[in-house]
């Protein structure tokens, strides 16, 4: 896992590691701008020049230091710097007359040479402070750092791409596109949120002096990002003395007529993520056709038609009895009493439960239920339904889903799982885990029926929240990433996710 920090921890970190541990300012101001500099010497070709522009804040004093930097290692540098000079932060001054001795001097913008190919932009202009649209002078600058982009020239930004919001990952306008990012001590949140995450390129997170124990000294609501390695470390290799019943047994509720194919995909998913046997609870008019797609499956016919409803509950209990985790909610039929129905079988099931699609779109109409639970529930809303559940446009809750998120799972005391790119795992706790794997090519139907089949696998075979969740949501994403690989994006079907999930489980070698 790599820690994840907002602008705010960050500043509270950088005082922390001068205050309390000894780490100067502008020491760690002149490690910040050599590590830029290595880092933009190593994307310029051998004849390509350097051109840097800095804002009056400390990241244009990281600027400074890598201009200064690049000029001593022998490499032309054109240096501009953005905003009044009496502006500039005491650390930025200090590296600005630095720069008297090398004879580098600060140029106008408008006189400088059109970069080219093979030359890098060093965009220091703005750091993770920035909270409102650039203008005046500042915002022609960026529009000149996308201008040399687009005519060839790499751009490295400092922190992040000036314009970008450090914790949303929302861009201003304008906002700096680059190539590579280099940030300082942690991640921020906007570096591993889109669309920050595309408008970073290329992260990388360098080492400037500031001691894990700095960010610990100032604690706050943790965000991090879900590694490999971690995804991977929590799946255990299987022993060779288990059965079966070693791997749990997975209840999925789902399906009606026309939709038995959500049935279907949850219910592969869960056989091809480990679990040892998986039953589907669905109208008996729909269950042959569920069991058409795998004779590995088995199917629990609920009588009667219609709408799932208070006279299914005695069946449902009795499916549940002697499962260890339960999927409710793809194509499920929804009616009036389908929320009364779900919160009574909450209360009285104690495995984990995953609420998906109609699932949840029911729950939203009672969120109390999800309070009376007597197991672990786990919410695995697109925005569209994240919007029904919170009460909030879908535009107004993409604005910083990492709050709506973590608000929504410590208000209800659940796991939820909200995706789209760079899909969110919020705990009860507070803590929220953000996940790098998947891509557009999984933007098509029947692709969260699979995760929640893989979800509620993992659940089953003992794995614990919030654990559970972001291996599932990992190896969910990488299954995609596995299968776009070999078909393409546009393609991409849901049912192609289920069978790279065997490719997932060969390279992690379980």
């Amino acid at each position: 896992m790599r820690r994840v920090l907002t602008a705010d921890r960050m500043r509270a970190a950088d005082r922390a590691a001068g205050e309390q541990f000894g780490m100067p300012s502008p020491l760690l101001m002149e490690n910040a701008g050599r590590e830029l500099a290595e880092v933009a010497r190593a994307l310029g070709s051998p004849g390509g020049r350097f051109l840097v522009v800095c804002g009056p804040g400390n990241n244009g004093g990281d600027g400074l230091v890598a201009a200064r930097l690049l000029h001593a290692w022998g490499r032309r540098v054109t240096l501009v710097l953005v905003g009044p000079r009496d502006k500039l932060t005491p650390d930025s001054q200090r590296n600005l007359l630095a720069l008297g001795p090398s004879g580098l001097e600060p140029q106008a913008l408008g006189a400088v040479e059109e970069p080219r190919v093979g030359d890098v932009v060093v965009d220091a202009i703005f750091g993770t402070g920035l909270t409102r649209p650039p203008s005046g002078e500042f915002a022609k600058a960026i529009e000149h750092v996308r201008r040399w982009r687009a005519a060839g020239a790499k751009v490295v930004a400092a922190d992040v791409p000036s314009g970008l919001h450090s914790d949303t990952g929302a861009p201003f306008e304008p906002c700096v596109e680059a190539d590579a990012t280099v940030t300082f001590g942690f991640l921020k949140q906007g570096q591993v949120l889109e669309p920050g995450a595309t408008l970073c390129g290329e992260v990388r997170c360098v080492d400037i002096g500031i001691p894990a124990e700095a960010v610990e000294a100032h604690a706050g609501a943790e965000v991090f990002l879900v590694e490999e390695a971690d995804a991977r470390g929590a799946i255990a290799p299987r022993r060779s003395d288990t059965h079966k019943g070693t791997y749990g047994h997975v209840l999925v509720v789902a399906g009606s007529l026309g939709k038995s194919g959500a049935a279907a995909l949850s219910a592969l998913s869960a056989l091809r993520a480990g679990a040892g046997l998986v039953t589907v609870a669905t109208r008996a008019q729909v269950v042959e056709s569920v069991l058409g797609h795998a004779p590995e499956l088995m199917g629990w016919p609920l009588e009667d038609r219609g709408p799932l409803g208070r006279a299914d509950l005695e069946s449902l209990l009795a499916a549940a009895a002697q499962k260890d985790a339960l999927v409710v909610g793809p194509g499920i039929p929804r009616g009036e009493e389908t929320t009364a129905l779900l919160g009574e079988l909450l209360e009285r099931v104690d495995v984990p439960v995953v609420l998906d699609a109609d699932a949840l779109n029911a729950v939203s109409t009672d969120l109390g239920v999800l309070r009376r639970a007597k197991g672990p529930v786990v919410l695995t809303p697109h925005p569209g339904e994240m919007s029904r559940l919170s009460g909030l446009p879908t535009k107004e809750l993409q604005k910083d889903r990492v709050k709506v998120a973590r608000d929504f799972a410590r208000t209800h005391g659940v796991t939820l799982v909200l995706k789209g790119a760079r899909t969110l795992i919020a705990h009860a706790d507070g803590t929220v885990y953000v996940n790098p794997t998947g891509n557009p090519g999984m933007a098509t139907g029947g692709t969260g029926d699979v995760l929640s089949g893989v979800l509620g696998a993992l659940l089953a075979q003992g794995l614990k929240l919030p654990e559970a969740a972001w291996t599932a949501v990992y190896a969910h994403g990488l299954a995609g990433d596995l299968a776009a690989g070999r078909r393409g994006r546009l393609g991409l079907i849901a049912s192609d996710v289920v069978k790279g999930l065997c490719s997932v489980w060969t390279r992690w070698e379980r």
